[in-house]
């Protein structure tokens, strides 16, 4: 085996012939300076990269970029020379042979239907059922069931986008009027596929590619072919959205004819890499300790409505200057400056440059699913994510610092003398790789300086970063990276709040206790990565790697299931959630 300076010399050379490095950058300054901290931010959030989307070559250019500096601070390149890759969906578009006929009429796909995005592939020939809203609401004084008395089994449902107060988000259809839910309970009922009617100013819904298939087919449908399909009966679809808008009450039928229709879309995905390299500790023992210094390297590309872009109406670079080239030439300049003191340290050192951050923690959690690049425990996880706009009016925040008992210590052995003032926060979860991390019962401290108005938008620019502020960030890391050091011991994990977020529309009172399988690589189920120890699953006797099928009864076939069955739960229901352990199917009565 090599020695660690041999390899660190093989490998510097593969990648000078390979024309990665630059012989004249190899030998720089070790200490963090504003005028490098300004060459990486101005490279990664320039035109040339247009805004590091995964998978485009700009994104590449930025892994490149980062590999390059890794290599020239004398890091281990571990994986595939410093890349660990993975496959990630990007979009989702319209595939297969799609027709739609109705008693004599031909509609046209893209002009006059289209698939949902989280359609499933299938055919159907069937008869057709209006059914209002396709509401199945029975708390409160005014329940409202769309398909009481109603047999819709193996047919379409026809059902209207939203609900009856609009303008009124907080009213009390509002957690009702989702499309892929209002699906889901189609398709508890026996449907066979669902037809959505857009509204008569809308186009056709963009969708999110990252919502699992339904598990029927599923078509966005105009005004103008619902009422071609209605008025074979008496009335129009402007009267009967009428009707339901003012009585507010079921009025749902079977229209005249059957419905030959069919639905697919195809999933477009790419490839890109986390940009992984390794510092080495020197105690023989402690070595084998890693902490692991991260931060994302993505961003949103061109903007567009399948981005997180605040401004989804605008193609254009989104630079993410501060988003996160602002992390990245954190990380950058800290592993030029622990490299250099190498021999002095006892712990070893991973610093993760993370992709697809913003596709859901994609990269960190790729990561950790993985087999290990490195063997050893990690201890500890830096993440740094938005560094870059530190001003007087601004402290900086550090999240995490009550997952481990040691971290208020030693950050208050480090505040003093320090231009700026610094706002701690406890929960180890948040919104950025370093949640992976403490969702495994690891460490954590976040760094940032917070949003601001250019927060994933075009104007995040390198002219709006605080050079000299993200200097001084970098500099604390670097001291609390020495303390974390020189500590006789590892860190002390201790939970600091939950592990897994409530987002969007199913925000929910309950929770299983587990981190499941966000990317979807079991289908037909949803598994549990991860079983937290203590919470609600785990005392049913769930287990990490076990398979969801079914919650309370009701099937489960991916996470958007999986959120919209606890979305219906409340605490302390008895259920059972019915699970899949390799060949072994059991039935878990869980307390929540």
């Amino acid at each position: 085996m090599m020695s660690t300076h041999i390899n660190r010399i093989f490998l510097l050379a593969g990648l000078v012939m390979s024309g990665l490095v630059s012989c004249q950058r190899v030998h720089r300054e070790p200490a963090i300076t504003v005028q490098e901290l300004k060459r990486h931010v101005h490279y990664l959030a320039s035109d040339e990269l247009k805004g590091r989307y995964p998978g485009t070559p700009g994104g590449r250019k930025a892994a490149d970029y980062i590999r390059q500096e890794f290599a020239e601070a004398g890091l281990i390149l571990p994986g595939d020379e410093g890349f660990q890759t993975f496959e990630i969906l990007l979009d989702k578009k319209p595939a297969g042979d799609l027709h739609f006929r109705y008693n004599g009429f031909s509609a046209m796909q893209g002009t006059d239907f289209t698939p949902a995005l989280f359609s499933s592939t299938g055919r159907l020939h069937a008869p057709v059922v209006f059914a209002g809203y396709g509401f199945d609401i029975g708390n409160g004084t005014n329940p409202w069931n769309d398909y009481r008395n109603t047999d819709i089994s193996g047919k379409w449902v026809m059902l209207l986008r939203g609900s009856p107060e609009p303008d009124n988000p907080a009213g009390r259809y509002a957690a009702y009027n989702n499309d892929r839910d209002k699906v889901i309970v189609a398709r508890d009922r026996g449907a066979g596929g669902v037809l959505l009617i857009t509204g008569h100013q809308e186009d056709f819904p963009a969708g999110d590619p990252h919502q699992a298939g339904a598990g029927i087919p599923v078509l966005y449908i105009t005004p103008g072919v619902a009422n071609r399909m209605i008025r074979a009966g008496s009335d129009t679809l402007s009267l009967l959205k009428t009707k339901l808008d003012s009585l507010k009450k079921p009025l749902s039928f079977k229209l005249a004819g059957k419905l030959d229709a069919s639905s697919g879309v195809e999933e477009v995905k790419a490839l890109t890499q986390n940009v992984i390299g390794y510092l080495e500790g020197s105690d023989p023992v402690l070595k084998n300790e890693i902490v692991v210094i991260g931060a994302h390297y993505d961003h949103l590309g061109l903007g567009g409505e399948n981005t997180s872009s605040r401004r989804p109406d605008t193609t254009a670079v989104h630079y993410g200057a501060d988003d996160n080239a602002s992390g990245v030439a954190g990380i950058l300049e800290l592993a030029g400056r622990l490299e250099a003191m190498r021999d002095s340290l006892s712990r070893s050192y991973l610093f993760i440059a993370f992709g697809a951050e913003e596709h859901g923690l994609l990269g960190s959690r790729h990561f950790l699913e993985e087999e290990p690049v490195i063997n050893g425990k990690y201890t500890a996880m830096i993440n740094l994510d938005m560094i870059g706009r530190l001003n007087k009016k601004q402290n900086l925040q550090i999240g995490g610092t009550g997952s481990s008992v040691e971290a208020d210590s030693l950050i208050n052995l480090l505040k003093e003398d320090r231009p700026f003032d610094l706002a701690l926060s406890a929960p180890g979860f948040g919104p950025s790789d370093h949640a992976s991390f403490y969702s495994r019962d690891i460490p954590v401290f976040f760094f940032s300086t917070g949003p601001h108005l250019d927060y994933h938008t075009p104007f995040d620019t390198p002219d709006k970063l605080r050079f000299e502020g993200m200097k001084e960030i970098s500099e604390f890391i670097f001291d609390l990276l020495i303390r974390l050091d020189k500590l006789p011991h590892a860190l002390t994990y201790r939970e600091a709040g939950p592990k897994q977020g409530s987002t969007g529309r199913h925000a929910r009172e309950v929770s299983l206790g587990i981190m499941p399988d966000f990317a979807g690589v079991v289908k037909n189920g949803l598994r549990a990565d991860y079983v937290i120890e203590g919470r609600p699953a785990d005392l049913a006797g769930m287990q990490d790697g076990d398979i969801i099928t079914a919650v309370n009864g009701k099937p489960v076939m991916n996470i958007d299931d999986y959120m919209f069955r606890l979305s219906q739960l409340k605490p302390g229901q008895t259920v059972p959630v019915e699970i899949k352990r390799g060949d072994e199917v059991h039935v878990l009565l869980i307390q929540l």
